[in-house]
């Protein structure tokens, strides 16, 4: 079943949910403390920055990460490192 959208009523009207930039959509609902809001173009959008679109389909996180390409925890993990042998 397909979902059904009402247009979006901002000037200039928030991108589609299928345009790429569909993240750049006013926020109609925020749960921060849930960690998702949904978007003017019917989009849930995750705080991991995943997303589930209003046809079903989903985008996976894309959260970047370390600028050297490290993972978080690599990261955090060197930081205690250094803080454990600093001392």
């Amino acid at each position: 079943m397909a979902a059904t959208t009402t247009p979006c009523s901002h000037t200039p009207p928030c991108p589609s949910a299928d345009s790429p930039d569909r993240e750049a959509a006013h926020t109609l609902a925020a749960h921060p403390g849930q960690g998702w809001s949904l978007l003017c173009n019917g989009v849930l959008l995750f705080e991991d920055t995943g997303e589930l679109l209003p046809n079903g389909g989903v985008i996976a996180p894309h959260r970047p990460t370390g600028a050297t390409g490290e993972s978080d925890g690599e990261v955090y993990e060197a930081r205690s490192q250094r803080r454990r042998t600093a001392v």
